[in-house]
């Protein structure tokens, strides 16, 4: 095999590409990246066979920031045909000789509004193609969570990708999205990118620790407190600073204190802030910046916050941002985790997640 799908947002396959160019090029794998604008996935095309497979082991998929899902491509097929597009899948696959039984099926498109409206055929055509690959011994008889996730990217009407991934190398979710639904009661939408960001960066074993009642949060530009609510929801005591109004609703459950001050100034009352969150509409670097002092002098144990990304050099700006507040944790002597993500539910932005492991220096 000698390709690699990767599914992105829609205007975003040069970063995605930019990104597993570079991640190639570390693994000493050669090759290009061949890409569309606005169609909503990536496909790195090595030089030589086999070479997909080592990607595929190679990367470690939670450090692709601008990548949804990442899967190995065995065969492409094109223009299908109406009555009958599940014999050319099996044959092709089929002539693989390295392909591995698979324990799970995707039937997918990438995220844009024309794929979209594929979704409805993919989710029909799952379960004959299922019962199809089961037959064939390319699927398990049962799901097993173990092996590896066979996918079917349809990108087109009669056209698709097939191939896999591995169940501890990949994303968990169908298009590598969270399904979620938006609370009536919020006071923004942006609530759901703080959501998609437990989902994806706190493992679900880890929140009854992690997530739990009675932790206390700071969430800097929370009006009108999007972000907020989903720590409230969770049982959290918040200061939510602010200079603009919050939601009357969250204020009313005796869970919020509200500063009316900047950002950039608020110093908690008290050093028992477990959670530090953020979504202020600055200059990425600064923001990462100022998450970097309250991580060094353990102000918080994690933080979450989103960079917003310039219209050129979106890239760049990233890799910068998150490298220069790499190195300043470590010239603290601060031990930590360290994970960034271009969300379903970010736009012009990336949110990354700190997790403090150490600090060695006394503050």
């Amino acid at each position: 095999m000698k390709q690699i799908m990767l599914y992105c947002r829609s205007g975003f396959e040069k970063e995605c590409a930019g990104e597993i160019q570079d991640k190639a090029t570390q693994l000493e794998v050669f090759g290009f990246p061949r890409l569309k604008t606005n169609t909503g996935f990536v496909l790195f095309e090595c030089f030589q066979d086999g070479d997909a497979e080592a990607l595929l082991k190679g990367i470690d998929f939670q450090t692709l920031i601008f990548s949804r899902q990442m899967f190995a491509v065995a065969a492409e097929c094109t223009d299908l045909p109406q009555d009958d597009r599940i014999s050319p899948l099996l044959m092709a696959l089929s002539e693989q000789e390295d392909w591995p039984t698979c324990g799970e099926l995707r039937v997918e498109t990438p995220d844009t509004n024309e794929a979209k409206e594929l979704l409805k055929f993919c989710r029909k055509f799952t379960v004959p193609l299922r019962q199809a690959m089961r037959g064939k011994g390319l699927l398990l008889a049962k799901e097993h969570s173990k092996k590896p996730v066979l996918h079917v990217c349809f990108v087109a009407p009669g056209h698709c990708y097939a191939g896999y991934s591995y169940p501890n190398n990949n994303s968990h979710f169908y298009m590598g999205i969270p399904r979620l639904k938006f609370p009536a009661d919020a006071p923004s939408r942006s609530t759901l990118k703080l959501e998609e960001a437990f989902h994806v960066f706190i493992p679900r074993a880890e929140w009854d620790e992690r997530l739990s009642s009675g932790m206390w949060a700071v969430d800097l530009g929370a009006c009108p407190g999007g972000w907020t609510y989903q720590l409230v929801k969770r049982s959290m005591f918040v200061h939510a600073i602010d200079n603009g109004m919050m939601a009357e609703s969250l204020m009313d459950t005796g869970q919020v204190q509200h500063h009316m001050v900047d950002g950039f100034k608020f110093e908690p009352p008290r050093k028992n802030v477990t959670w530090l969150v953020c979504d202020m509409i600055e200059k990425p670097s600064r923001v990462a910046q100022l998450m970097g002092e309250w991580l060094i002098h353990g102000w918080a144990k994690e933080a979450l916050f989103n960079l917003k990304l310039p219209m050129k050099g979106r890239y760049d700006e990233v890799l910068d941002d998150i490298e220069n507040l790499k190195v300043f944790l470590q010239q603290h002597d601060v031990k930590f985790r360290l994970q960034a993500k271009h969300l379903y539910h970010d736009r012009e932005e990336i949110t990354v997640h700190v997790q403090v492991l150490k600090t060695i220096s006394p503050w």
